[in-house]
């Protein structure tokens, strides 16, 4: 199991092979995953049981950290914090 504070983070950095690591909001990771799962000829069985590409990217989100596209090309993406936390 995943420790909650990563759920209280909103940004994350997604690596792609042969490019520079990027940083995003929460937002635009799941829309990144998205981009990419669209992109995937086979889908792994358990992203073809969800209802729609949004909800199979958020799934990834909520319990993955990368993604085969296709053998040899995987993308990642981590929870990182930006700031520091404030007591």
């Amino acid at each position: 199991m995943s420790d909650p504070l990563i759920r209280e983070l909103d940004n994350y950095v997604v690596l792609e092979p042969n490019k520079e690591e990027r940083f995003l909001k929460a937002q635009e990771t799941l829309e990144w995953i998205e981009n990419w799962i669209n992109q995937i000829e086979q889908l792994p069985q358990d992203l073809l049981e969800k209802s729609s590409t949004k909800a199979a990217a958020q799934h990834l989100l909520d319990t993955a950290c990368d993604l085969e596209i296709y053998p040899g090309f995987t993308i990642q993406w981590y929870a990182i914090r930006l700031d520091p936390p404030t007591h």
